[in-house]
């Protein structure tokens, strides 16, 4: 048996910062908001500052198969539980680039956006003073057009300066790193305490993470979130031409639906794709609004490349926040470089711990036993690193698909294909080697690159100015279905070579308020 709930105004899938957006516009204008959240219900109670700890706000819901030459690592880059993969993000928050935007009309390479930069300023704008961002404009020469932020640049540690040395001894600038972190007491927030667990989720609210802004603003309005309820089917009349809710399994696995005026997919971008492919009828042979065919296209990542070093003084790494002291976009260019293109940004000093993502036991995941207790006792006084993110160009083949196999609910698997471009491949191997010559330059005893991986998620329900070329429009409005919305990196046909949040903030923030300003057009 299906139960059926009351109707809802909004019916909004996932409640990570996407979500939380456009559930506090909406609650905010005086609709009736539900949330269904796949994973367990958060408090600041439940972060606690530990790298194994920080695990939880992670991805633990259904497996996703990946394939080819360079998988994203989705359990990594996603997140699961109240508030999301924004529980666990390092709250860097650059803006794109004016030139992002229009990257196939410049170079005829990848997409453009429907909108540009100056759509975008606005709400970039207002994100950042209702959020709260710190840093300085001033010192970011290539910052584009925008307000000044509310709150002063992070401190500068040991391993700031250091590091710092290296990239004035090439003449390159360096800036103190944007952070939607406080650098004293805003909104009812407090103070950083520069500990270095932004990781696990920042139980004091400094972060702004969702559960401390918009999630917090959308249940003061009334929204109210289902935790541990799985979306499993996009439910449409029976031309296709609304969307009527979604049906989902809840915490005691029980087959339910969700009627509303109005559905919203806010879950990770993989997962957003994915929920589109499983829904059909009336016309939708391939899936909702994938008459285009390319719902779960275009799927891309950031490419990471760490750069690592050890000085005989002590560096004092574990100060400071996960995202780094100082940021550097010098050569944001997009080509220009022989056969490598994309544009990247250095975010520098970064916090590190002893082991997991950014920790010292994966700088040298060559060694091991005796060695490795003597490189970390070493590092633990003595280490300081940087890392590049690196655009990762959109290319159609990288995809999600439905897979054969199937979870505990019976739902086919995602299988995600995602192979890094030539081009993208050598603007790492730039990337690297610059970051090495820069570490040299700050005098340290020794200098490597431990690699590369990825960071972030993005593509797969791409905007654009029709339905040809594209899933949604430039407000994750579905161009096929009126009073169906997406919201999230999903929507980003490029990945630019900066962190996503902000943006992802600031495009949720404009859809939202475009779908409450004109919520007779969809009901």
């Amino acid at each position: 048996m299906t139960i059926r709930s009351e109707h809802v105004d909004v019916l909004i899938v996932g409640a990570g910062v996407s979500a939380s957006i456009f559930a506090a516009v909406l609650a905010k204008a005086g609709r009736k908001v539900v949330m269904l959240e796949a994973g367990k219900e958060r408090t600041n109670a439940h972060l606690i500052s530990s790298q194994v700890f920080a695990r939880r706000n992670h991805w633990y819901g259904s497996q996703v198969i990946e394939k080819g030459n360079h998988p994203i690592n989705f359990p990594m880059n996603a997140g699961q539980g109240t508030g999301g993969a924004g529980m666990h993000q390092d709250a860097c928050w650059p803006r794109f680039h004016i030139e992002d935007f229009t990257m196939a009309h410049d170079h005829g390479v990848g997409l453009d956006w429907p909108i540009g930069y100056d759509d975008l300023r606005p709400f970039y704008d207002r994100v950042q003073s209702e959020v709260g961002i710190s840093g300085d404009a001033a010192a970011e020469v290539w910052r584009p057009p925008g307000e000044p932020y509310p709150l002063p640049p992070v401190n500068e540690f040991t391993q700031g300066r250091l590091l710092r040395r290296g990239f004035e001894a090439l003449g390159m600038r360096v800036a103190p790193v944007p952070v939607a972190i406080n650098t004293r007491p805003y909104n009812g927030r407090p103070a950083c305490l520069y500990d270095g667990w932004c990781e696990a989720g920042c139980p004091i609210g400094a972060l702004a993470n969702p559960l401390a802004t918009y999630l917090d603003a959308a249940l003061r309005s009334g929204a109210t979130v289902r935790h541990e309820s799985t979306a499993t089917r996009i439910l449409t009349d029976r031309k296709g031409g609304r969307v009527l809710g979604a049906a989902y399994v809840d915490a005691h696995g029980q087959q339910r639906t969700q009627s509303a005026s109005v559905t919203v997919l806010a879950a990770f971008g993989i997962q957003n794709a994915k929920l589109l492919l499983l829904s059909g009828g009336g016309g939708h042979k391939n899936g909702l609004s994938n008459r285009s065919g390319l719902v779960g296209k275009y799927i891309m990542t950031h490419l990471a490349a760490p750069i690592q070093s050890l000085f005989d003084e002590p560096t004092e790494s574990y100060l400071g926040i996960t995202a780094g002291q100082l940021i550097c976009q010098d050569d944001y260019r997009k080509d220009g470089r022989g056969s490598a293109f994309g544009s990247y940004q250095w975010l520098i000093a970064n916090s590190t711990k002893p082991n997991d993502i950014i920790g010292l036991a994966n700088a040298k995941p060559g060694i091991f036993g005796p060695a490795l207790h003597s490189f970390l006792k070493d590092a633990a006084q003595h280490y300081a690193g940087m890392v590049a993110v690196i655009e990762d160009l959109p290319v159609k083949t990288n995809q999600v698909r439905l897979g054969s196999a199937k979870d505990k609910f019976g739902i086919p698997l995602a299988e995600v294909t995602h192979t890094v471009d030539d081009r993208s491949l050598a603007l790492k191997e730039h990337v690297v080697e610059e970051g090495k010559k820069i570490l040299k330059a700050a005098k340290p005893r020794d200098v490597w690159a431990s690699g590369f991986g990825t960071m972030h998620c993005m593509g797969g329900t791409v905007m654009g100015k029709n339905a040809a070329d594209s899933v949604v429009n430039s407000y994750g409005q579905s161009h096929e279905i009126a009073n169906l919305y997406i919201a999230g990196a999903g929507l980003f046909p490029t990945s630019a070579g900066v962190n996503p949040t902000f943006t992802i903030s600031a495009v949720s923030t404009r859809g939202a308020e475009h779908l409450a300003a004109n919520w007779s057009d969809h009901v």
